[in-house]
């Protein structure tokens, strides 16, 4: 393959790729003989890092339920082999899953492969990668994909070995469910819940069958749990609309106590209430937070730089935390989270708006699976006071009006051109007296006057030519106003479009 076109695979810390036809227009770039080159490049890269032979490694291989994950996977594992490493075939796993492979005593590889593309379109997949220490980072994915590039295809007789992951994570769920819900019921402690699950077809259907009715949950309703690659039902992603729906209208059918949805490779997650209110994005950071806020008081948490003041104001005055408002990219907050953590600074939880989030007491681990555990205990124990989950966040400002605007930049050098805008769009607003909050990414307008409240942020995207300028109004007719002022403080730049 031309060593640009591996390159071109990079998405920030994962690589992704079209892998099958289908999608008119859209060529396949990741291929078997990618995939075979990035696995032995892999191989050598974690060679390097943990100061084994190749030889001496054990990596494994996971996959969700995308139609191509299979022949990937199989790519990988004879490219593995004909390095001489030893390769363990996990099948159907999690992306959470595949990291604690290095964790479980029963398997603790140096390294593991996930085969995914989480939420996006049937046709694409990726490969995310891990280590001991969590997730690889951007330089790592690049070194590795820089190092397939002078690589030519190995074969050998797949020779791996074979284990059921899936199985001993869910155990450990298991366990964790039993050890935090108070109580005499340890070995059916759900007993008398009902929680309906949608998977989406992805990998995250072993959630009722190995977790929730091995606990004795009622779990009468939950769909979609079947792996499909093909996606027939709906988007595997909690944040897409109709898949939101789809749950709501699953958790009022059924008159659940809780609803729970998850992407196609369970590392995010959303809820649902009994009422059919969608706990989502703010929402979903607040009520982990309130859980979490008992023991681990006065602490930070990290979210990405688009959650609301509400989200604020909920955090500092209603739960006694800090919030850290940091950047986009759940890898950005999980390493500030880290960071603060090594500098003394209690950080139980980073967490975006996506509904990536990750727990110190969990390896830092983005694990959609682990956060649906602590709710389950949450709601278990609300219920056995006589509560429920709704009471833990109902001091959270609902949200009235939210948009988002996504300008191009049609300047060839797009990143230099979207600084230049952030500046000149700061200095304007400074000048016509608005108040601007630290932000660690884009500039970010406050408003709360008579006029107006609500706020902005501009910023570029992560990896593409945009800028989007995300808005929140808190009464009704104040996005338009506060969409008006961003408008103004654009004027005059020629190569920012709608």
């Amino acid at each position: 393959m031309e060593p640009k076109n591996l390159l071109k695979l990079q998405n920030g810390s994962d690589i992704r790729g079209i892998a099958c036809e289908g999608v008119e227009g859209e060529s396949v770039n990741l291929t078997p003989l990618a995939a075979n080159l990035i696995a032995q490049s892999f191989a050598s890269w974690l060679s390097k890092k943990t100061g084994k032979t190749v030889e001496s490694l054990t990596v494994g291989i996971g996959r969700d339920s995308r139609i191509t994950g299979e022949s990937l996977a199989q790519a990988c594992i004879q490219a593995l082999v004909s390095c001489g490493a030893k390769v363990v075939d996990c099948s159907l796993a999690t992306t959470p899953a595949m990291f604690m492979s290095i964790v479980f005593p029963e398997t603790h590889f140096d390294g593991s492969i996930m085969i995914t593309a989480s939420h996006l379109p049937f046709n694409r997949n990726g490969l995310k990668f891990f280590d001991k220490d969590g997730g690889l980072e951007h330089e790592d994915i690049t070194a590795i994909l820089e190092g397939a590039a002078s690589l030519s295809e190995k074969s050998a007789e797949a020779k791996a070995g074979n284990f059921d992951l899936i199985s001993t994570y869910a155990t450990h769920l298991v366990k964790t469910i039993r050890a935090g819900i108070k109580g005499e019921s340890k070995e059916k402690p759900l007993t008398g819940l009902k929680i309906v699950v949608d998977a989406g077809n992805g990998a995250g259907g072993f959630f009722v069958s190995k977790i929730l009715d091995e606990l004795g949950a009622d779990t009468t309703g939950s769909q979609f749990l079947e792996p499909d690659g093909m996606f027939p039902n709906h988007i595997p992603n909690p944040e897409n609309p109709v898949a939101m729906e789809a749950i709501q209208a699953a958790v009022l059918k059924n008159k659940a106590d809780l609803g729970l949805i998850f992407d196609t490779d369970v590392d995010r997650m959303s809820a649902v209430l009994p009422d059919g209110t969608e706990v989502n994005r703010d929402a979903i950071i607040a009520l982990v937070a309130a859980i979490l806020a008992p023991e681990y008081p006065n602490s930070t948490i990290i979210t990405d730089s688009v959650t609301s003041d509400r989200l604020t104001r909920f955090l500092e005055k209603e739960l006694g935390l800090k919030h850290h408002c940091f950047k986009r990219g759940y890898k950005n907050v999980i390493n500030e989270c880290k960071r603060l953590n090594s500098e003394g600074i209690v950080s139980p939880l980073a967490m975006e708006t996506s509904g990536h989030g990750a727990l110190k007491d969990n390896f830092y681990l983005d694990d959609g699976a682990f956060l649906a555990v602590k709710i389950i205990i949450a709601l278990a124990n609300a219920k056995a006071q006589g509560k429920n989950l709704a009471s833990l966040i109902e001091k959270l400002e609902g949200l009235v009006e939210a948009e988002e605007v996504r300008f191009k930049i049609t300047a060839e050098d797009f990143s230099a051109y979207g600084d230049k805008v952030l500046q000149e769009f700061k200095a304007r607003a400074e000048k016509a007296g608005y108040t601007l909050p630290k932000s660690y990414e884009g500039v970010r307008i406050s408003f709360n006057d008579e006029e107006k409240h609500g706020w902005l942020l501009l910023r570029k995207s992560l990896h593409d030519p945009v800028m989007p300028l995300n808005i929140e109004g808190e009464r009704k007719g104040d996005a338009e106003k506060i969409r008006a002022v961003a408008l103004d403080l654009l004027q005059g730049f020629s190569e920012l479009s709608r």
